[in-house]
């Protein structure tokens, strides 16, 4: 790869949304990075494209193999539910060949990683909390992983957890209330500062403006 930008930013900051369309928007060529979760699956998810879905088991396997390099594991009302990342060929194109890397840059969405013959040539999109932010920096080095931090009003931010729980099939108050409180110690002044977050991007209103700044960003940045 040549940049991971990384979406980082409370919940409910339209974090998902935004992702989804910059990976829609073919002027940035952008490939996904998709991380690893043992947290059930949720209606309308699809296993390896939001997350790879899987259990303890497979996060210990994983572990043991040494291709974990960031994990989070958080205490849920509904028991621990563990994020992570894992190197599993498609952050890295140093396996390819001249001919392999050539037919990557021609169709850089193509399937990535052992599977698929050739990791991406090009530039990823990554989502993410801060702290796996910092950790996937200090792995493939500050220049290579861009944070790119969404920010919204904590009161406007608490109206669209709860729209989105009181969707048929949700409806999980008390997670959406750890998950806010939570939020507010993760993503606090001083940890942004530590962690070296300059450049912000609201969403509190026009979404539209929001992607374009981003976009922009990783247009320029990706120079």
């Amino acid at each position: 790869m040549r940049h991971l930008f990384y979406l980082i930013g409370k919940s409910a900051t339209g974090k998902d949304t935004i992702y989804e369309e910059l990976l829609k928007d073919d002027s940035l060529r952008l490939s996904p990075l998709v991380p690893y979760t043992t947290r059930p699956i949720r209606a309308g998810e699809v296993d390896g494209q939001e997350y790879h879905f899987t259990d303890e088991a497979g996060y210990e396997k994983l572990q043991r193999e040494g291709k974990v390099i960031e994990a989070r594991t958080y205490q849920t009302v509904l028991g621990p539910w563990t994020y992570f990342t894992v190197d599993d060929g498609s952050l890295s194109s140093d396996e390819c060949q001249a001919g392999d890397r050539a037919s990557a840059a021609d169709s850089p969405k193509a399937a990535s990683g052992p599977e698929g013959g050739c990791a991406p040539v090009g530039d990823i999109l990554g989502i993410g909390t801060l702290e796996s932010y910092v950790k996937l920096r200090d792995y493939y080095g500050k220049d290579r992983v861009i944070p790119l931090y969404i920010e919204v009003d904590d009161g406007l931010r608490l109206e669209r957890a709860l729209k989105r729980e009181r969707k048929p099939g949700n409806h999980k108050y008390e997670e959406m209330c750890r998950r806010f409180l939570a939020d507010q110690a993760d993503f606090s002044e001083e940890k942004l500062e530590a962690a070296g977050i300059v450049r912000r991007f609201n969403n509190d209103e026009d979404r539209s403006i929001c992607i374009g700044e981003v976009s922009d960003y990783i247009k320029a940045a990706g120079l």
